[in-house]
């Protein structure tokens, strides 16, 4: 358990000294830029999955 607490101290050590944070505006710049970009890539994976869901049922429909 010792090891545990240890473990958790030191990586609160490590956050707090050693990492360089962005300031507020960039971080809020950055969390647009990935909500924007998770959008555009649902929207392409919603599209390519309905040309392939399109595509299967037409073969299906071929050979019944």
């Amino acid at each position: 358990m010792a090891g545990i607490v240890n473990y958790v101290k030191e990586s609160f050590g490590e956050l707090k000294n050693n990492v360089s944070w962005p300031s507020w505006a960039e971080a809020q710049s950055l969390t647009v830029l990935v909500a924007v970009f998770s959008i555009l890539f649902s929207l392409a994976i919603w599209g390519v999955d309905t040309v392939f869901s399109k595509v299967v049922s037409y073969y299906f429909q071929l050979i019944n």
